[in-house]
């Protein structure tokens, strides 16, 4: 399935720091791409709007830095209940 036009909906709960600073993989590309800042890879639990007008709660990563803010949001799961 395509996570590509999904619309976080409401706050992210339950959020937990996965890697911080030079742990992310991919440091070197969210440092060029947006700047420098403390980075952190975050995952949390959100509730989720699916292009085929299903909400349902997701687990979401993404990226975080101070004064830069939340980037690259993907859904890693369905939380189907």
């Amino acid at each position: 399935m395509d996570f590509e036009n999904v619309d976080i909906v409401g706050k992210i709960t339950d959020i937990e720091a996965i890697a911080i600073g030079s742990s992310i993989r991919e440091i070197a590309r969210l440092r060029k791409r947006y700047g420098k800042g403390r980075w952190r890879k975050l995952k949390g639990i959100a509730r989720v709007h699916l292009p085929d007008d299903f909400l349902c709660d997701a687990e979401v990563h993404w990226y975080e830095a101070h004064g830069i803010g939340k980037r690259e949001f993907k859904i890693k799961r369905l939380l189907l209940e």
